[in-house]
């Protein structure tokens, strides 16, 4: 389900977890209610210790990305930050490309072909 965290990047554990599952959130193959991996089974998918899951998780929680439910785990929550994240990245992208003159349907094209390919 996740990618094991690149210990050779150089930016921290903790962060690279966060990048990932904000990901699997805005491509939508995370939503609202579902619940993520319990914390041990994550260290193992991500190569890491608990601890670095639990900072990654605990700082998710104070961006409103999830919500921990006592002795049940981490739960996908519904967020606005997390829309109006992904309306902002979308706006730089089609002004770019209105600078450049890109046609709306070449546009489609592209972002058809790069979201089968990711």
């Amino acid at each position: 389900m996740f990618p094991r965290v690149n210990k050779h990047d150089g930016m921290p554990a903790y962060i690279q977890i966060m990048n990932i599952i904000r990901k699997e959130i805005f491509m939508g193959r995370m939503k609202e209610g579902n619940q993520l991996p319990p914390v041990r089974e994550l260290a193992e998918v991500f190569g890491v210790n608990t601890n670095t899951v639990m900072k990654a998780l605990e700082r998710l929680q104070h961006q409103g990305l999830v919500e921990a439910e006592h002795g049940v785990g981490y739960f996908i929550k519904e967020s606005e930050i997390v829309k109006e994240d992904v309306l902002s990245i979308i706006r730089n992208v089609v002004t770019d490309l209105k600078k450049k003159e890109i046609d709306l349907e070449i546009t489609k094209l592209l972002i058809e072909e790069v979201w089968r390919n990711d």
